[in-house]
């Protein structure tokens, strides 16, 4: 698979409006994820609320995780043929209005059906943004707007915890399904202003079945790709989902605070602060030192986090631990959005990324499940080192051996005409 990567004038050029496109990407995966991670911190709550156990609430983020690859290859094909901005915005209000169907569900079985269909929302919404943000950006400024992207995730995360000790208490638990509601509307607005995707109007498919045959003309980078994909979302939900209830599970940790705040929400709040960081260190990195670099680099991080991370103690060192280890985790995922465009055919930018984006997720929805079920037998810290190591050397191997197309022309050369 061959790719040009010289002097790029087009994609060099800063198209007006481009910012509107960025921010409303961006801006759209902080909702995405501010909505899904809300349910790490209401585990318990949910399963009282429902009368079910807390093992059932648990497996609504593995269905969740599930659904998203339908999502992704709806929504993904439907802005390879018809353009970014309106299945953007098609896929914003559509998962906002799950979100908030969730907040108001009277039963355990409403519930699951919202949190399903709100999973092929989340699916969604990856590939277009992605693809939207990392087209309209100029590309000197690709490898630091990949990493402000993928912080997106970590802001949502930490955004949840922020509206866990305040809008919850306040409001009570279904509140926190409806104050994204007002920025879907915000999302909306920028995208409306924001100009349509330039190279997708180079690229544009004459057909529904010009996607798909482009799908399958590309099987290999698309085959490594899925792999890549799933172990890396081994990586992220593992260390991200449960982290939480590990918290709840230590002696005297539940009881402190750390600024005011109750340690099992200021916790995450720092580790997200970590992330956010992470993503837009290695993401800049990236630029310099090349996309496997910058992700290899962010992993090894990670690792070294493990014994603070998984066996301390003290508050102190499980702060550190934890906040080092979405550094690496995140300062990897920071990389992800420009490696995998620039990785992409031009015809199937957001959904060949977003598939298998999305598709590496469905592969790794088990993952919060396996550590729960570890936990049961080697106990929380050991469930934790034993399946977050193996991911991360598992990680190390496929990034060394696998392709890069760093600051790939997604926009076609001018053509030159010679006279004799």
């Amino acid at each position: 698979m061959a790719f040009t990567t010289g002097i790029q004038t087009a994609g060099d050029q800063e198209v007006k409006g481009w910012k509107f496109a960025v921010s409303s990407s961006i801006l759209g995966w902080v909702l995405d994820a501010f909505d899904f991670f809300v349910m790490v911190f209401l585990f318990d709550t949910l399963a009282e609320h429902f009368h079910v156990s807390k093992a059932s609430v648990v497996y609504t983020l593995t269905l969740t995780l599930a659904m998203r690859p339908i999502g992704a290859f709806f929504f993904g094909a439907l802005a390879d043929r018809y353009g970014r901005k309106r299945p953007l915005i098609l896929c914003v209000l559509y998962f906002s209005l799950l979100t908030v169907l969730t907040g108001l569900a009277p039963n355990y079985i409403f519930f699951v059906v919202c949190r399903a269909l709100y999973g092929i929302g989340m699916g969604g919404y990856w590939g277009i943004g992605a693809s939207y943000a990392m087209e309209s950006s100029p590309r000197r400024f690709r490898g630091v707007l990949s990493g402000l992207m993928q912080a997106g995730y970590p802001m949502g995360y930490l955004l949840a915890a922020v509206a866990m000790q305040t809008i919850a208490p306040a409001l009570g638990w279904r509140s926190v399904f409806f104050v994204g509601a007002p920025v879907a509307a915000l999302i909306v607005v920028l995208t409306l202003l924001a100009p349509e995707s330039e190279a997708w109007k180079q690229h544009r498919p004459a057909s529904m079945g010009k996607i798909f045959s482009a799908m399958l003309q590309h099987k290999s980078i698309f085959f490594y790709l899925l792999l890549m994909m799933s172990v890396m979302l081994c990586l992220s939900h593992g260390t991200q989902d449960l982290y939480p209830d590990f918290l709840k599970s230590i002696t005297g940790i539940p009881g402190k605070s750390i600024f005011g705040m109750k340690s099992l929400y200021a916790v995450p709040i720092l580790y997200n602060i970590g992330a956010i960081i992470g993503a837009l260190i290695f993401g800049q990195l990236s630029q310099s030192i090349g996309r496997r670099n910058a992700i290899m680099l962010a992993l090894v991080v990670a690792l070294l986090s493990i014994p603070a991370w998984a066996f301390g103690t003290s508050l102190t060192v499980l702060v550190i631990g934890s906040y080092l280890m979405q550094t690496g985790v995140q300062g990897a995922f920071g990389v992800i959005p420009a490696h995998l465009n620039e990785l992409s055919p031009d015809a199937v930018r957001s959904l060949f990324p977003g598939f298998v984006y999305q598709l590496g997720v469905l592969v790794a929805s088990p993952a919060t499940a396996i550590e729960f079920n570890l936990r049961d037998h080697f106990g929380y810290p050991w469930a934790l080192t034993m399946f977050e190591g193996s991911v991360i050397v598992l990680m190390i191997i496929i990034f060394w051996l696998g392709p890069e197309a760093r600051d790939r022309n997604f926009f076609r050369e001018p053509a030159t005409h010679t006279t004799t």
